[in-house]
């Protein structure tokens, strides 16, 4: 009997035998198409699922490099404003040094001089971590730049940090300096203050009243495009 027999059989259970086999097959392909479309759509979720574990863990990252970047930060440079108010500062001592150019060396009366005679030449301000010469420094101070001496010696690193972030961002000088009774000596033009610790609230009192002051004999001058010592950062 042939296919086609089977199909038109008149035999009811033959018939029958033959329908329930079409059904099967119909049955085992929807079946099949429902594993397949099961498949793909726990596929397209794992996929899913790995991009947001991705993302996540980038965004993550990127959030605590940007806290990490905020916290560890070193702090900006302080502002004080320009001039001098006659404010007067506990410790701070007062001198009547005059202004000359000079070639070489000078024997200064003050250790670190806190202004005299200098070179023609003033030291570009900024950080140093090397002694600076002092003739070119008083004229850096000439022009309204605050020297900032330490003895390396008695500053830690902790204490350091602490010092230059009262700095301001120009006009300053900060370099360690031999010899010092101090740990810590701020010099302006024909004013000094001997300090123990860097986080006396007097290093700011200091900058408020004589950084760039106008009472110093070249008020306004620039304090860079000039020398740059050894040790400059």
């Amino acid at each position: 009997m042939t296919p086609a027999d089977k199909r038109n059989s008149g035999n009811p259970a033959t018939q029958a035998q033959i329908n329930l086999t079409v059904k099967q097959q119909r049955e085992q392909k929807r079946q099949e198409k429902l594993a397949e479309y099961q498949r793909q759509l726990a596929k397209r979720r794992r996929s899913k699922l790995v991009w947001w574990i991705v993302g996540s863990t980038a965004a993550i990252v990127i959030i605590g490099l940007i806290v990490a970047s905020i916290v560890f930060a070193p702090p900006p440079p302080k502002e004080y404003e320009a001039g001098s108010d006659g404010v007067e500062i506990e410790g701070v001592e007062t001198f009547e040094n005059t202004t000359e150019h000079v070639d070489g060396e000078v024997d200064y009366e003050q250790s670190p001089p806190a202004g005299g005679p200098h070179n023609a030449m003033w030291l570009n301000c900024g950080i140093y971590d090397q002694p600076v010469p002092n003739e070119n420094a008083v004229h850096s101070m000439e022009h309204g730049a605050i020297w900032v001496t330490y003895d390396a010696d008695a500053l830690s690193d902790d204490e350091l940090s602490t010092l230059r972030a009262e700095l301001p961002s120009s006009y300053v000088v900060l370099s360690p300096y031999e010899g010092l009774d101090s740990p810590i000596v701020l010099s302006a033009w024909n004013h000094q203050l001997k300090l123990d610790s860097a986080d006396d609230e007097r290093v700011g009192q200091f900058f408020e009243e004589y950084w760039r002051s106008q009472n110093v004999p070249e008020p306004n001058a620039s304090c860079s495009g000039a020398l740059d010592a050894p040790g400059k950062q």
